[in-house]
């Protein structure tokens, strides 16, 4: 995990988007203390079928 100053950061930020787009975490720092981390995205969960949502509506109903 690489570390990088605020004032870096605000500089080359697309440069770190870049960076993190290929899957690296990078932890920016304010005077040397940590304040923020620019992380990948996590990809989205695939969209529940029609089934699957009824399926759940069921199992809800039979709890309440």
């Amino acid at each position: 995990m690489a570390l990088v100053g605020a004032f870096e950061a605000k500089t080359c930020l697309s440069a770190l988007l870049d960076r993190v787009s290929r899957g690296e975490k990078i932890t920016i720092t304010r005077h040397g203390v940590p304040a923020a981390m620019l992380i990948p995205v996590e990809e989205t969960k695939t969209k529940l079928t029609h089934k699957e949502i009824v399926e759940g509506m069921r199992k809800l109903r039979k709890q309440i």
